[in-house]
């Protein structure tokens, strides 16, 4: 299921309406949806590099707002809808052990690794956020500093190097970014664990 919907979503990059498709990628990507945006993100970049910081804002704010939304099904249904939603994709469980194993100022790091590097899926961070009440105005401004930054980085990377660094992108971006959270994440752990 997972090849088919990357598939899917690589081909909607030729299409005159993949600006749109773009938005609403990085929307449901932040909620309910298993493939990230820089799937499409990445090929539309490339075929218009002109384009590149338009892409990159189109989808930082659709992200955000996605977030929010997933903020709300936490925060409002997740016994209806929110719940259903993790266990089609396998994700209850890093849920479950995340809402167990949290305070509020993780979540909110977690916001941070989850929105630049997937670390933890962003969709699990954004549910969790809305159960655990974090503060919307909060939220929304540790999303947008984290998707921003991703998609910005993305688009420079594009704008610098073109067709050439898109192998290392699809290959070790994420793995990069994935280890430069996990560094930030223990050490501000450890931080707390040593200051208290």
């Amino acid at each position: 299921m997972l090849r088919n919907l990357y598939d899917w979503t690589m081909s909607l990059a030729g299409k005159k309406s993949s600006e749109r498709w773009l938005a609403a990628i990085a929307f449901v990507e932040s909620s309910i949806f298993l493939v990230p945006a820089d799937v499409l993100f990445v090929p539309m970049a490339l075929a218009r590099r002109d384009r590149i910081w338009r892409y990159a804002l189109v989808a930082s704010v659709a992200s955000v707002l996605g977030g929010i939304a997933g903020w709300l099904l936490g925060y409002f249904a997740f016994e209806a809808v929110a719940r259903p939603v993790l266990e089609f994709y396998g994700k209850l469980d890093t849920f479950d052990h995340l809402r167990q194993s949290v305070d509020f100022s993780t979540i909110v790091l977690l916001l941070v690794t989850s929105g630049f590097a997937h670390l933890p899926p962003i969709k699990v961070v954004t549910i969790l956020s809305g159960v655990a009440h974090v503060n919307i105005w909060l939220f929304a401004f540790s999303a947008a500093l984290a998707r921003g930054a991703r998609f910005m980085l993305l688009g420079w990377l594009l704008h610098r190097y073109g067709e050439p660094v898109r192998g290392f992108i699809e290959r070790r971006l994420t793995q990069l970014a994935m280890a430069a959270c996990t560094t930030v994440f223990f050490s501000v752990i450890a931080y707390r664990y040593v200051a208290h």
